[in-house]
């Protein structure tokens, strides 16, 4: 057996979204020692902070739950949140793995009480809804966050307000001296499932992303769609926090454009489609409007475009969306578009535009450390120079959460193939 630390097999996984998870888990009940590293304070990825998600529009919790309870269950698994890869040595079979780990300042201690979050008073950015609220400097990542442990903002530690939180904790959980520390592993191979990011919608300037305060990207709505998200589910302009009534959904947000991302991503119509299910559930006097280029809705998805498409509440223009400007007073936003079916240049004003941004692969700009292969885009190639190095989802392409799923199974079988090469 490939040696890990403890003389055991062993398969480190980096990210801890759906992919990681479901590769840890394969590997981990087919009988293999499995760490698995999220640089996040908490494991579920991506889809932790979606509303729904295909194929059953479920929430993300319930399936997130069950590989919760079954990492909980299996002593082969260990995991390390707030922790990165920093260097990769070695070969398939006999990989030498350097972690590094920023402070939580918050130990195992935590029962998740709260009480370290009733005696903050700074509130810094909410990173988990995109910086669309605030939290308390001492604060639970999300309430169905794993582990349910609180974490300490470094913009605090050293100051007054750190102490009295550390002084409000009944159970020693607070530890202000924390480090970062490294520590290294023994592994037999690395599957690399550390995801994507939204395109940076800001990179399109005629868009107004950062300075029109009603255009949003489709992630930020998916946060505010979610009844745990800033807005407890209402779907709102933030410049007014009103109602929206009538929303724009923008295809292609710098996707099929050699200026920003030249690639399709593939899933970006479903996710408007739905995400204009998400309105009109919520108000039935809304009016969802989608600009597109062509719509993608492939296989088992034909049927869900067709019955959207049939909802009189929805229309489609075939046309890629121009500049968007917004009203300073109304806050009303305009798109200018040039419908391809008339050949007309059409203007309408909007509560609310969506801007669909295409998925980068994490890889692109948080390089494997060590020999890795990827394309012109950043997404790593099925077939490494590395032996026993394997991405995994949406590292390697744009994908749904389903065959993030299936591809994660197979990098699991690889990898555990690969422990063998000695």
């Amino acid at each position: 057996m490939a040696q890990g630390q403890n003389g055991e097999r062993s398969i480190l996984v980096v990210g801890g979204g759906m992919s990681g998870l479901s590769a840890a888990l394969e590997a981990a009940e087919a009988g293999f020692q499995v760490y698995l590293v999220e640089r996040e304070p908490y494991l579920g990825g991506r889809v932790s902070r979606m509303n729904k998600y295909f194929p059953k529009l479920c929430p993300p919790n319930c399936g997130l739950e069950i590989n919760f309870r079954r990492i909980r269950n299996n002593p082969l698994i260990r995991f390390f949140t707030m922790t990165e890869v920093e260097k990769i040595v070695g070969e398939a079979g006999n990989f030498d793995i350097t972690l590094k780990s920023s402070p939580r300042y918050v130990n195992d201690k935590c029962t998740g009480c709260g009480a370290c979050a009733e005696a903050a008073t700074t509130h810094i950015a909410n990173p988990f809804n995109y910086g669309l609220d605030t939290v308390k400097a001492a604060y639970l990542p999300h309430e169905f966050a794993f582990p349910m442990r609180y974490v300490l903002a470094p913009e605090v530690i050293g100051s007054e307000e750190a102490a009295a939180i550390k002084a409000a904790c009944p159970y020693d959980a607070i530890d202000l001296d924390m480090q970062p520390s490294t520590f290294d592993l023994k592994v037999g191979a690395v599957i690399w499932a550390t995801g994507w990011e939204p395109y940076d919608a800001g990179k399109i300037g005629y868009y107004g992303f950062g300075k029109h305060k009603n255009v949003i990207s489709n992630v930020m709505m998916e946060r505010l769609a979610a009844y745990n998200g800033p807005t407890n589910g209402r779907i709102v302009r933030l410049s007014d926090n009103r109602q929206a009534g009538r929303v724009a959904f923008v295809q292609c947000a710098g996707s099929r454009d050699e200026n920003h991302l030249a690639y399709c991503s593939g899933v970006c119509c479903l996710a408007s489609l739905k995400q204009a299910t998400y309105l009109l559930e919520q108000n039935p006097e809304a009016q969802a409007t989608i600009f597109y280029i062509d719509i993608r809705a492939l296989g088992k998805y034909e049927d869900f475009f067709t019955k959207v498409q049939a909802d009189e509440r929805v229309t489609l223009i075939k046309g890629k969306a121009g500049e968007i400007t917004e009203d300073s007073t109304t806050g009303m936003v305009t798109v200018q578009v040039e419908d391809q079916s008339s050949g007309k240049i059409l203007k309408d004003q909007f509560d609310l535009v969506v801007l669909a941004t295409g998925m980068v692969p994490a890889s692109a700009t948080d390089k494997v450390p060590a020999e890795a292969a990827c394309d012109e885009h950043g997404f790593m190639l099925g077939e490494q120079p590395t032996g026993g190095i394997i991405g995994a989802g949406c590292v390697k392409k744009p994908v749904d959460v389903a065959t993030s799923v299936q591809d994660a199974t197979a990098a699991a079988l690889k990898a555990i193939q690969a422990t063998f090469r000695r």
